[in-house]
């Protein structure tokens, strides 16, 4: 179980990187393409100082008509600036929602692969611990969110091998039997030890499968808790 913990740990901080990664470079090139756009773009004022420079140059355009023509360039010319203004706006708003748009999708991919990886762990696992609540008065022991009741025998050898699993160490039969029953080390048997062991595993995986996957339903009979989709007869 603890190497299983380390490799989800692992790949949520690699997940993690990579979507500070990913934001990053987005925002980047986003930022990097929407600048080169917006300096492309050419002067708002451009058109207007073009058509001043032509009449200061040519000194004979003073008729009436040249000057009707002078205010027809320049409304044209204002109306020029406003709309490359126009095109500026819509350009950076884009950018925005497209910069949004990416990083909601990157975020939503690294969620799914890490997802993925998750799920693989676990079905590679079977059932996996999150927690683990020994009660001695109740003499029940409460896997993630089930409870199953076992014998006092069975309690006391849980209880041995959660504090030997606190404390990182790894019990042999003779030593499991002399902490259960007090006696000497060198008095105690292997196969005492393992004896309690079978019985543990006996009653306490009984109840798991019974409650994970062969249920009984009171008065109706006994049927499998999975879905029917997923039973295959070779």
């Amino acid at each position: 179980m603890p190497p299983i913990a380390v490799s989800v740990s692992e790949s949520l901080r690699s997940g993690s990187r990579l979507v500070s990664l990913g934001i990053a470079a987005i925002v980047a090139i986003l930022a990097i393409t929407g600048g080169l756009l917006i300096l492309t773009l050419p002067d708002a004022n451009a058109f207007n100082a073009r058509v001043e420079r032509i009449f200061v140059e040519n000194d004979a355009l003073t008729g009436e008509g040249e000057i009707k023509l002078l205010e027809i360039l320049a409304q044209s010319g204002t109306a020029f600036s406003d709309v490359l203004a126009s095109y500026r706006t819509i350009i950076f708003v884009l950018l925005i929602f497209a910069t949004a748009l990416l990083v909601a999708a990157l975020v939503f991919l690294v969620m799914l692969v890490t997802l993925n990886r998750r799920m693989a762990q676990i079905e590679r696992s079977g059932i996996e611990v999150s927690s683990l609540i020994i009660s001695r008065e109740e003499r029940t022991v409460y896997l993630n969110t089930m409870g199953f009741k076992l014998t006092d025998a069975m309690m006391e050898t849980l209880s041995v091998l959660a504090e030997a699993r606190l404390d990182d160490e790894m019990l042999t039969g003779a030593q499991i039997e002399s902490m259960i029953s007090g006696k000497s080390e060198s008095d105690c048997e292997e196969a005492a030890g393992a004896t309690r062991i079978k019985r543990l595993r006996d009653g306490l995986g009984n109840q798991i499968v019974s409650e994970l996957l062969v249920k009984n339903i009171a008065r109706r009979g006994y049927v499998l808790a999975i879905d029917k989709g997923v039973i295959e007869m070779v």
